[in-house]
């Protein structure tokens, strides 16, 4: 009765048919493997519960389509069509976002098409890898890039004034954009910086505010571009 039920309106002899028992085992590890993953991605990792719920699906999703397909040539190659459509309609991640995604999808296969041992060791090698990534710690110099906007009138030349006090405190310097505000009657300049190991950033700051009027200054951290790999 339970075959009966579970059965497909186009199985026939000549084709495998997936017995309930083998579904619910593999849709099962899919979602253990899922769960693995979304929990080592978190740790940290600043992510959404979006992005945590999609690792945990992923792998159950795929298993699904893996043993649907189950050898049909014509199935898989739309499969494959169908995957390559919602990558493009997707936004950009960073790298190590697509290579959780890319962790997901290989366990999903792996448990759709029945390796559920493979799965498992897949899953834990590879998401130990990736908590070993996580666990290192980012290095001082790292934490020292920082996005710098200064504010200055029209008439102040901003090509070489602030050259001297950038120089004194930060150890690398680079102007990556000049705009106009205030109906062009100011600019706002943008620098992206490296602060030297022993600066204050209130002095730079400081020294700063004398040289363009008191004007706004910010200080921010730099933020990776989101399509950057």
């Amino acid at each position: 009765m339970i075959h009966t039920i579970f059965a497909g309106l186009f199985d026939s002899a000549l084709a495998s048919v997936i017995s309930p028992q083998a579904f619910l085992i593999c849709m099962g590890s899919a979602l253990v493997t899922g769960l693995i993953l979304a929990l080592i991605y978190r740790y940290r990792n600043k992510t959404t519960k979006s992005f945590t719920a999609t690792l945990l699906l992923l792998p159950a999703i795929v298993s699904v389509v893996i043993m649907l397909v189950n050898g049909n040539i014509g199935a898989g190659v739309a499969v494959a069509g169908t995957f390559s459509l919602i990558r493009f309609r997707s936004q950009p991640g960073t790298g190590k976002e697509i290579a959780a995604l890319f962790l997901a999808t290989g366990a999903g296969m792996l448990c759709g098409m029945g390796y559920i041992a493979y799965a498992v060791l897949f899953t834990v090698l590879l998401g130990a890898v990736l908590l070993a990534v996580n666990s290192l710690k980012n290095g001082k110099k790292e934490d020292r890039y920082r996005t710098l906007r200064i504010t200055i009138p029209e008439d102040l030349d901003y090509t070489e004034v602030f050259a001297p006090l950038l120089a004194e405190y930060t150890s690398d310097c680079e102007l990556t954009q000049v705009k106009t505000t205030n109906l062009g009657s100011l600019f706002r300049l943008t620098y992206d910086i490296t602060m030297k190991k022993d600066a204050s950033e209130k002095d730079m700051i400081d020294a700063l505010r004398v040289r363009n009027g008191n004007l706004e200054i910010s200080v921010s951290r730099q933020m990776p571009e989101a399509q950057e790999l």
